[in-house]
């Protein structure tokens, strides 16, 4: 048996945690998804966490994406900058 080695590679981030409200393949349900914050797994869960507790709402980690359920983008945006990140809404 081979012993479990995982490189597990991170993105970099550009100085920017990009927030962007997504409905497309959700049947209409709206989710704001965080990217671009250059964090490793644990700490994407721990911050995933407490946006949660802090927006009332559900959400999940996928990949390197932060998914929050509704639109809160004001509350997001206010923990993110309160973690030390720039934020940088992306669409409309």
């Amino acid at each position: 048996m081979k012993p479990n080695t995982t490189n597990e590679t991170i993105s970099e981030s550009d100085g920017y945690a990009k927030v962007r409200r997504e409905t497309k393949g959700r049947k209409g349900k709206g989710v704001v998804t965080i990217t671009g914050l250059g964090l490793d797994n644990n700490a994407l869960k721990a911050l995933a966490k407490k946006l949660k507790k802090t927006c009332g709402t559900g959400g999940t980690v996928i990949d390197e994406v932060i998914e929050i359920q509704g639109d809160k983008r004001e509350a997001i945006k206010a923990v993110l900058e309160k973690e030390g990140f720039k934020v940088k809404f992306i669409g409309g």
